[in-house]
């Protein structure tokens, strides 16, 4: 079965003119096509799992999908919210919300089967009277269909305070429920109690089916209902993590109790951004990297319409995104790990040239590179991000030598240090965001401590 694209955006039916929320009405704008570098937040591989409690291959890809795009406006944003909100507040319908007594894949499946072109109730009520074999095949797909399509009516869909959901979303509710009270499933169920299910009620119900295809409205059905479960799914992890719903704020970016979700026990820190370049320190281990994937997680699920692992999250509507974190030397392209740091940062400086707000994420910037250029282009860097105030850049570096800047010792670049204290001569890593710099240099000591530099010495050196 081809499933049709999603009939979103819905805010253009005509017969919803006056009845839409004025918030979710859209500006007849050209829609901002979002600039996107988010690969080393690995969201397939490790974010996507913990919203996934979907009950099948279907619902799971329209999930992945909803995590793949972020959407395009603050208005699409704050409409997917309200729909996460509307299934959260009917949180008691699905308490015991399960499918494994049903095969819906099988149910799914059964309606490839059906060529519209070939069917008649003459060619169907003869091919049923006449051939046991296909009589008792068909006979419980159609079993299994209107139990299935019973049990999402009356244990889900009718139990629904649509009231709660925005009134686009509402509508779609609204049109489930219909196409499943069209199949008369109370009728059909009542003859398979009194084993009354014969030849008749099974061409009826192909036809019906028939009809349904050839409209459009089955794969319609279906398509909604994949993204009714994904939205589900999701709904449960904003619950069962106490997730945050971010709140939009050109002016403002504050984070609290900010943290990444795979974590078993992470230490949640708050981040208030009052200035748009922020400078990053502390020693290797100290979880720098960690913090920066904490932050950009939070502002790409924000730009998706989920809720974020925070407390509290205020931030702008950022039109590009991009986190530099995992870069490596690249084989295919042929670019090393220096010219793919310059060519991710001309990325963005492009985007920001053009009036883009910007949200850019860079790990150890220019490491790449030998420590007298990196010093004299990160110089550099830093004093131009000051040019866009209406972007965001995280920076983090173990360069020293930068906090003698002008623009650091005037607080123009804000600095930041993930907290670590030595005891002895063992590291004590607390992971704790703080406001300031951080000059502690593990590496000595540590290259010490696991007696390198006796293992190391030379008995007779060369002068």
């Amino acid at each position: 079965m081809v499933l049709p694209d999603h009939p979103y955006p819905s805010f253009f039916i005509p017969s919803l003119t006056g009845t839409v929320p004025k918030k979710y009405q859209l500006e007849v704008l050209q829609p901002i096509t979002m600039t996107l570098h988010v690969n080393d937040l690995r969201i397939a591989e490790e974010i996507r799992p913990i919203f996934d409690s979907t009950h099948n291959d279907y619902s799971a890809q329209a999930l992945t999908d909803l995590l793949a795009k972020p959407l395009s406006t603050k208005k699409e944003i704050w409409h997917r919210q309200d729909i996460l909100k509307g299934f959260i507040a009917n949180r008691d319908v699905w308490k015991d919300y399960s499918f494994y007594r049903f095969d819906l894949s099988d149910v799914y499946e059964f309606f490839d089967t059906i060529f519209v072109g070939s069917v008649s109730p003459r060619k169907l009520w003869m091919k049923f009277f006449f051939s046991e074999k296909a009589r008792e095949q068909k006979k419980g797909k159609l079993i299994l269909m209107v139990r299935l399509f019973d049990a999402l009516s009356r244990q889900y869909l009718e139990k629904i305070n649509v009231h709660e959901f925005p009134a686009l979303y509402a509508v779609e509710l609204e049109g489930m429920k219909k196409f499943l009270a069209d199949f008369n499933l109370e009728y059909y169920e009542h003859r398979f109690t009194k084993n009354k299910f014969r030849v008749k009620q099974m061409v009826e119900l192909m036809m019906k089916i028939t009809e349904k295809v050839v409209k459009g409205e089955m794969a319609l059905f279906w398509k909604r209902w994949f993204l009714f479960e994904a939205y589900l799914s999701i709904s449960n992890c904003i619950l069962e993590r106490n997730l945050a719903f971010p709140e939009f704020d050109d002016d403002q970016f504050m984070l609290a109790g900010c943290y990444h979700p795979i974590l078993k026990n992470p230490v949640k820190n708050d981040f208030n951004a009052h200035r748009s370049v922020n400078l990053l320190t502390g020693p290797n281990m100290s979880g720098k990297s960690t913090f920066l994937k904490s932050v950009s997680l939070c502002v790409y699920l924000a730009h998706t319409g989920l809720a974020v692992p925070a407390a509290r999250a205020v931030l702008p509507f950022f039109e590009s995104i991009s986190v530099a974190i995992n870069l490596t030397d690249s084989i295919v392209t042929g670019y090393s790990h220096f010219m793919t740091e310059i060519m991710t940062l001309k990325n963005v400086l492009t985007n920001a040239e053009r009036g883009t707000k910007c949200f850019a994420v860079f790990d150890e910037l220019f490491r790449g590179t030998n420590i007298e250029d990196a010093l004299e282009i990160s110089t550099t860097t830093l004093r131009g991000f000051q040019k866009y105030p209406n972007s965001l850049f995280l920076i983090s570096t173990h360069l020293h030598q930068l906090k003698e800047m002008d623009e650091i010792k005037n607080h123009l670049v804000a600095t930041w240090y993930i907290d670590c204290q030595l005891k002895g001569d063992t590291p004590m890593f607390t992971y704790e965001l703080k406001q300031g710099w951080n000059d502690l240099r593990l590496g000595r000591i540590l290259f010490d401590r696991e007696g390198l530099d006796k293992m190391l010495q030379v008995s007779n050196p060369v002068n």
